[in-house]
């Protein structure tokens, strides 16, 4: 088995990955594919923190947006991604997996507080952290917040599972000419607008020196691949 290139992690998935092929909602063998895979992690001994997006319940700014004032748009963004933490939780731990949830917003009753020694003591004794309410304030995205928590938590690596397979010069939906980029550098994917992540999550990245990678999660092996170093997706850093 190969080994893995890093020791700690943040894996940011966003909801509408978790939603498959439906778009929306939850896809629960879609979740379970994912889960089988951080366990497959754990065993290999990688600390994993996870970020998931609430994008497949609800977008503040695309969804309120004109309808709603903002902050209160955000903040049932947060609570869309804390639907998605306790749903990947649950099917962890129906795999084995110890896991603790922890929201940037306290509901006691739901989840623990985030509190950045308490996360980096469940990792140290192998246990999965999920990170939900993004950063807890409105007008960042759950981008941002798995950038922060990267920080926080000092993992290596960013690995971004998005619907997407690398970061391209253009959206390759729109633009058949659009050429897949292997390596970038954050000032190259900021002077050209590049939706790697949004602009505070990119600068956040390059400020603290931590590499993102970017790959699909059509295929969660995709996870596995990327620990060990094998050659998926892009890699943003310096």
């Amino acid at each position: 088995m190969a080994k893995p290139v890093y020791r700690r992690v943040l894996l940011k998935i966003s909801g509408e990955a978790l939603a498959g092929e439906k778009r929306t909602g939850l896809d629960f063998a879609v979740i379970g594919q994912v889960c089988d895979v951080v366990k497959q992690c754990l065993d290999m001994g990688v600390q994993i923190g996870l970020v998931v997006g609430g994008g497949n319940f609800w977008r503040g700014a695309k969804d309120g947006g004109g309808r709603m004032e903002r902050t209160r748009a955000d903040h049932m963004g947060m609570l869309a991604t804390v639907m998605n933490c306790l749903a990947v939780a649950d099917v962890c731990e129906q795999k084995g997996i110890p896991v603790r949830v922890q929201t940037a917003i306290e509901m006691r009753p739901i989840a623990e507080p985030y509190i950045r020694s308490r996360a980096i003591r469940h990792l140290e004794k192998g246990r999965v952290v999920i990170f939900g309410c993004g950063t807890g304030n409105p007008f960042f995205s759950t981008d941002t917040a798995a950038v922060l928590r990267a920080a926080e938590i000092g993992a290596e690596v960013i690995l971004l599972a998005k619907n997407v397979d690398g970061v391209y010069s253009a959206d390759p939906v729109k633009d058949p000419n659009a050429v897949k980029y292997d390596v970038i550098s954050y000032d190259d994917v900021l002077a050209q607008h590049l939706m790697v992540m949004d602009t505070t999550a990119t600068s956040l990245s390059m400020d603290n020196h931590i590499p993102v990678l970017l790959f699909a999660l059509k295929d969660p092996q995709n996870i596995v691949r990327a620990l060990c170093g094998e050659k998926i997706g892009t890699i943003v850093h310096e």
